[in-house]
């Protein structure tokens, strides 16, 4: 195998990839970086079983051909070698020369036959949809995945597709959140993606560019029986699905309420993180909230003192005192993206419900915390 390619085009494709190479493993291949030559283009792939990404990038090709070698070491040879062209060529003892300007390294590498193969996705389910409109999803879902593996289900996000509305859904017991966007789906579907998954296609994704003109850029989403596939600019992402059953959350958001509160989504998020202050890991009280008569009384004490504070909101229905955690209500209000939010009341022990001022686009709920009389 033998190539030139950029270092900058040549360091992308590789730590693209780097997320999804196991940093320790009793499969040495699995510590590596596949790298792949035919007809000019450059295939770079790490696997680790659960998760796998290939970048692909074009090259000047004189031998095609595939290797394997430490990712680490690979990473740092490139990282180190000076701008412009890198060489590359493999003997037939799996013997590497990478050569940029005046500095050369040998080392070994391994047959690619040692590499476990990817996952082959047959999609039973397959749509696209824009890159920016999936970020969003992901990002406003994301804060609520549980982190409790004794429910796996519950360690990644839903995806259903119902009338061609995509839905993602988020759980964790203690909180929910609930984004959707139509995206022209033909078929019903349902399955569960791991949340660190999703987390490294948001950092992947992050990466892509696109040359359209309307800067438009559209990613490919296609769904077997037991893995799910991005794709895109180059890049492909392959990942397992989570077995088990979904909650069916829809029976845990309420259908009435009996208060209605709009509030600017910044003067409540300030004025919670003020009471959170004499809120610590060994002091773990509830931030307190009166909605009644034109405003949201804010309000905590703990044994490092108490804090008091109002803001101003638009409020109908009757007054509530209801108790939340306070990380879980931030987490919440930032994830809207909103100048202003609605909120949802019904008694002081059911779901604080956040919703947009108009449209359903966003759900979340967070579940109250029992008030001392």
């Amino acid at each position: 195998m033998r190539f030139t390619c950029d270092k900058a085009a040549l360091s992308e494709a590789v730590s693209s990839v780097t997320p999804a190479v196991s940093a320790k493993s009793t499969l040495v291949a699995l510590e590596c970086i596949l790298l792949s030559v035919s007809g000019g283009t450059l295939s770079t792939v790490g696997y680790n079983t659960e998760l796998g990404i290939t970048k692909t990038v074009e090259v000047e090709a004189a031998e095609d051909g595939e290797v394997i070698l430490n990712a680490r070491l690979l990473n740092e040879i490139i990282n180190k070698m000076p701008s412009g062209e890198i060489r590359f060529s493999v003997d037939d003892k799996l013997l590497i020369q990478i050569t940029g300007g005046s500095a050369q390294f040998t080392i070994v590498g391994m047959s690619a036959e040692e590499y476990p193969e990817i996952p082959q996705i047959d999609p039973e389910h397959s749509f696209e949809m824009e890159n920016s409109v999936l970020r969003s999803m992901i990002s406003e879902t994301l804060f609520a995945i549980s982190q409790d593996t004794a429910f796996p289900a519950l360690t990644g996000t839903l995806f259903e597709g119902k009338n061609g509305v995509l839905h993602l859904v988020s759980v964790d017991g203690k909180r929910l959140a609930l984004r959707k966007e139509p995206v022209g789906c033909k078929e019903d579907f349902r399955f569960i993606v791991p949340g660190k998954t999703l987390s490294e296609f948001m950092k992947l994704s992050a990466r892509f560019t696109t040359d359209r003109e309307d800067g438009s850029l559209p990613v490919s989403i296609g769904v077997g029986t037991r893995h799910i596939l991005f794709s895109c600019c180059g890049f492909t992402m392959v990942s397992r699905l989570l077995d088990g059953d979904f909650i069916d959350y829809a029976v845990a958001i309420p259908k009435e309420s009996a208060t209605r509160v709009i509030v600017s989504t910044r003067a409540f998020i300030e004025s919670i993180s003020r009471a959170s202050i004499i809120i610590s890991e060994k002091v773990k009280n509830p931030i307190k909230a009166v909605f009644e008569e034109g405003s949201i009384r804010v309000f905590c004490e703990t044994s490092l003192g108490k804090i008091d504070d109002r803001i101003p909101a638009d409020i109908t229905g009757n007054p509530v005192r209801i108790g939340f955690n306070d990380r879980y209500m931030i987490d919440a209000l930032k994830a809207s993206g909103e100048d202003q939010v609605l909120l949802e009341l019904g008694s002081n022990l059911s779901p604080i419900k956040i919703m947009p001022l108009e449209g359903d686009s966003f759900t979340f709920l967070v579940m109250p915390m029992r008030l001392k009389e």
